[in-house]
């Protein structure tokens, strides 16, 4: 076929076929594809009609907020009121270090390969070519990083089915008792009417029918619009948590033991935000000044984590729930503020998806024949879509979901993989007996925290399983 199969799947994870339009030429159709020099070659990626550093950092803070950051109080809960925080600066630090290695080794090895970006996939594949007998199997390094990304992607996916469905579930069995007054701060005891897993099928075809816009500029009003929304939801629920703590606080240092490891899931869940640096930056007028944005955009993130993981657990306290937007009083007001956060993680769907799909489609794609192209397309979004919802379906759980993926595949991507990637890359050019330590620790936690993680939040999904099966609960 002559036709040009990257032109609909344009986007960040996928690898760029020289002279095939994507979404970095669309937005600056002047640059040159040829290779130059190592400092300017990042330069002419974005060029002029490339993100300035206040948009790619409103980029970088947007693509770290979404349900993770509301799990945070929850979180804090399951390590202690001084072990969460503390835990939260630590795993903060070392997300935008192991991030900013992450652009080292994609520069070292962009200007090696003379190619003028390279996806996370690439730089492992084009890393372990470094290491002889890594060499011929390198294309395995892109894959098993695909492999991951479309995990975590997705599961990011399920994560909002379950959040949209306890959120909304709560707005409507309590809009009887919904009243203006906020003084209380216990959302009313409501007779459930419907299990929150039909809230989550009533959502299905509408989550389908936003994944069909293939574009995601399309998009771009109502991302917007989300934006505000959340950011005022935040706004809000950061002032009632704090206007709202109880006082004397008698709540414990450091949590259970057997609860850390469900704290490390949830914590790296919301710290994943490694996959959009590299997209970021190829996008970015002047690239150069990545390292700034990540360093500003974390530590305002980082912040936010732990300012509101530890007011909302000190409002809350023992009764903090999956997301702390279950906590809020039955009042117009706060049922506004889950409306309006709900409708966010609606539209981020759409984004999160859209990454899972650039690696999942465009394969299929190629074996398409054009008259087929756009059914195929739908199908197959249609699919991944009900996928999603299935597996939600499953584990309605929001804090064992978000745990689930944050230990199965967020701490791979975070944390794992980064200082592997530092010294596979530099591996003929003499690192010091500090870095590969340094690297040593950060890979042996990130596998510790992963396999703890994953064996205590499987367990617990089958308890709690068990629990609702013994209950009699029901569709």
């Amino acid at each position: 076929m002559t036709k040009d199969k990257s032109n609909a799947f344009d986007g960040a994870v996928l690898t760029s076929i020289p002279g095939s339009p994507t979404e970095e030429t669309a937005l600056s159709p002047t640059v040159p594809q040829g290779p130059s020099h190592l400092q300017s070659q990042y330069e002419r990626i974005g060029g002029k009609g490339g993100s300035s550093f206040s948009q790619t950092l409103i980029h970088l803070i947007k693509g770290n907020i979404g349900t993770g950051l509301l799990g945070l109080p929850l979180a804090v809960k399951n390590a202690g009121l001084v072990l969460g925080p503390l835990s939260l600066l630590v795993m903060g630090i070392i997300a935008v270090h192991c991030m900013n290695v992450l652009v080292r080794c994609s520069h070292c090895l962009s200007a090696k390969k003379g190619k003028p970006f390279l996806t996370y996939g690439e730089v492992l594949e084009y890393s372990m070519e470094n290491i002889s007998w890594m060499s011929r199997h390198s294309i395995w390094g892109r894959r098993l990083v695909n492999v991951f990304l479309v995990i975590t992607q997705l599961g990011f996916c399920c994560a909002y089915f379950v959040f949209l469905s306890e959120n909304i579930k709560q707005v409507v069995e309590a809009a009887n008792a919904t009243t203006m007054g906020c003084q209380s701060n216990q959302t009313a005891v409501i007779t459930p009417s419907f299990d929150s897993r039909l809230y989550m099928l009533c959502f299905l075809p509408f989550v389908i029918l936003l994944v069909f816009t293939r574009n995601l500029k399309y998009l771009a009003p109502l991302s917007l619009v989300a934006n505000l929304a959340m950011c005022c939801s935040v706004v809000l629920i950061y002032w009632y948590s704090l206007t709202n703590i109880q006082y004397p606080i008698s709540l414990p240092y450091i949590g259970n033991a057997k609860d850390y490891p469900l704290f490390f899931g949830t914590a790296i869940f919301a710290f994943e935000g490694i996959g959009v640096v590299l997209p970021l930056e190829n996008k970015m007028q002047k690239p150069h000044t990545l390292s700034t944005v990540l360093y500003l955009g974390m530590g305002l993130i980082t912040v936010l984590y732990i300012s509101l993981g530890t007011i909302g657990y000190l409002c809350f306290g023992d009764q903090i729930g999956a997301s702390i937007t279950l906590n809020l009083p039955s009042c117009w007001m706060y049922q506004i503020v889950k409306l309006l956060y709900s409708f966010g993680i609606y539209i981020s769907y759409a984004l999160q998806f859209y990454v899972a799909a650039e690696i999942l489609i465009p394969p299929v794609m190629v074996c398409v024949p054009n008259r087929w192209e756009l059914p195929v397309d739908l199908a197959m979004r249609t699919v991944i879509v009900i996928l999603t919802c299935a597996l939600a379906l499953l584990i309605p759980e929001l804090d064992l979901m978000i745990s689930l993926v944050g230990s199965l595949s967020s701490s791979f991507l975070a944390l794992i993989l980064p200082p592997v990637l530092q010294v596979l890359t530099f591996h003929g050019e003499g690192l010091s007996a500090a870095t590969l330590l340094k690297n040593a620790i950060i890979s042996v936690v990130g596998i510790i925290g992963s396999v703890a993680g994953t064996h205590v939040t499987v367990m617990e999904i089958i308890n709690r399983s068990s629990g609702r099966d013994g209950n009699g609960t029901a569709f």
